[in-house]
């Protein structure tokens, strides 16, 4: 059987040439994995529905992403030029997790080529995020009662401060982040487990905090987990303050899948941030996750 993979070529989106978000990441992870053979094909998304989105944002939000008419202050809190291709790219991309996360019930592992975004909010994004598709993929799972209790491991660099904020009230999603203590964003917001990790920490200590931690989340009783697997925890990262190793990486996507897989819980995999000085090494990171996936599947 065949690792299930998300990719639409609308994943790219019209930022501008020199613009410090890599873009191009999206459509270069989609090639490198098929010149690899770690996939022969893709799953292709709809673009998300607002019916779905209006799980984790508000309709007002939503509305004002599509007819791009948000404030200017908030278009620049996200980051990005709210444009046609933004937009579109938006609704793609959230539709793209909600299909891995579908997938994954039936395949019990899926991954999306994008996805991750961690910082928007019910009523606004920022940080480069624009929809919190994990947030509207766990949603739409609980609202169709397919799955009751779903935890999101989240291993960006940054925390998944807008996880913890739409989640806060709700007992049916546990929100898990392992982050950077100084990074973005500088107001932390509150996950149901929150570590915090000082500047250059290292593969050894890093794998060890996943594990016991992930020994202490097995008591509880999920039925659905995703991951979304920032590699902006790289020691050449532009963004990250740690050092973890290729290696480290590698292990870190073990542990976590196989943690999962073994317990025979659905998992949906997600992309999150990745900014290495090195565009070709990111690509690579970034392929780590379904690589490793695929490994189990097969």
């Amino acid at each position: 059987m065949e690792l299930a993979v998300i990719n639409h070529e609308d994943y790219f989106a019209k930022i501008g040439d020199d613009h410090k978000f890599p873009i191009n990441k999206f459509g270069e992870l989609a090639k490198y994995l098929l010149e690899k053979k770690i996939i022969n094909n893709f799953h292709k998304p709809y673009p998300c529905s607002v019916d779905t989105l209006k799980g984790a944002h508000s309709e007002t939000y939503i509305n004002n992403i599509i007819n791009k008419s948000l404030d200017q202050n908030q278009v620049k809190k996200i980051g990005f030029p709210l444009v046609d291709s933004v937009v579109k790219r938006s609704l793609v991309a959230t539709g793209g997790t909600v299909l891995a996360s579908k997938l994954a019930l039936d395949s019990r592992i899926a991954c999306n080529t994008a996805g991750g975004s961690h910082h928007a909010n019910f009523d606004e994004g920022a940080g480069y995020c624009v929809f919190n598709d994990v947030a509207v993929a766990a949603q739409y799972l609980l609202n169709r009662s397919l799955v009751k209790k779903i935890i999101i491991v989240d291993l960006d660099v940054h925390q998944g401060n807008g996880n913890s904020d739409i989640f806060k009230n709700n007992k049916d999603v546990f929100t898990f982040s392992i982050h950077s203590k100084s990074n973005y964003p500088a107001k932390k917001s509150k996950s149901d487990l929150d570590i915090e990790l000082e500047d250059n920490t290292e593969d050894k200590k890093y794998i060890e905090i996943l594990k016991n931690n992930l020994h202490d989340l097995n008591k509880e009783k999920f039925d659905f987990a995703f991951y979304i697997a920032g590699v902006d925890v790289h020691c050449n990262d532009r963004l990250g303050k740690l050092k973890l190793t290729d290696e480290g990486i590698k292990k870190r996507e073990e542990l976590v899948i196989e943690n999962f897989f073994s317990k025979k819980i659905p998992f949906c995999g997600v992309l999150g941030g990745g900014y290495n000085k090195d565009f070709k090494k990111l690509v690579e990171l970034h392929s780590i996750l379904h690589e490793t996936c695929a490994k189990f599947v097969n």
